[in-house]
């Protein structure tokens, strides 16, 4: 897969900024961090920082996620912000389209997960070994063989709505690594980032960003 990375040349999409904080959209297929190679150097920040020379990471969205991430402008703001992502102060909501329909309008998974060591970059779900992983899951549009539902995740595992969605035999529609079938058969994976609540680093204030999904 790496082999084949051609990540879209989408012009940079800010949706918020000020001194502390820069918000963009990242587009799906593009790497949020460099990979290992020359080839894998185009990425999310490499492209923020051409812009923005002094944007810091705080987080990471996996390559084929769309939607709304966050840097740092400061080194105090990237502090700041990366202590409520670890402390889990920080909202995030994402918008899917899953294989099927929930029985039910709502649930919660609560499902322990780990790297699947051979299978690596995949997850998996494992009682023993697994660091605890919460998401919660609402419907909000049946679409006959499929369902575009709200995530709200209450950890940051890595890969962990893509899992989760998989462990109620609902993955969701595109995903190169868990969907198989006609689940698979979509342009892209359909996971977007919707909206990032925070606390700003200046003053403290609750801050809503929001990017709607593009599918």
């Amino acid at each position: 897969m790496d082999a084949t990375y051609t990540p879209p040349q989408d012009p940079l999409v800010i949706l918020h900024e000020d001194t502390q904080v820069l918000l963009v959209d990242k587009p799906a297929g593009l790497l949020s961090v460099p990979g290992k190679g020359p080839h894998l150097a185009d990425c999310l920040l490499a492209r923020v920082q051409a812009a923005f020379p002094d944007a810091l990471l705080v987080h990471r969205l996996d390559r084929d996620t769309s939607g709304v991430m966050i840097f740092a402008l400061t080194p105090y703001a990237q502090r700041h912000l990366g202590l409520q992502f670890e402390k889990r102060m920080t909202k995030k909501t994402y918008v899917a389209r899953v294989w099927g329909v929930p029985a039910a309008k709502t649930g919660i998974v609560d499902l322990p997960l780990i790297v699947d060591w051979p299978n690596r970059p995949l997850q998996m779900v494992c009682q023993k070994t697994g660091k605890p992983a919460q998401t919660d899951w609402r419907v909000i549009k049946n679409e006959g063989d499929t369902a575009r539902v709200r995530l709200t995740p209450h950890t940051g595992r890595s890969h962990q709505l893509r899992v989760h969605m998989l462990s109620l035999g609902h993955p969701i529609l595109g995903d190169p690594f868990y969907a198989t079938g006609p689940a698979r058969e979509f342009p892209r994976l359909m996971l977007h980032s919707e909206e990032l609540r925070f606390n700003h680093p200046e003053g403290g204030r609750s801050t809503k960003v929001r990017s709607a999904a593009p599918f």
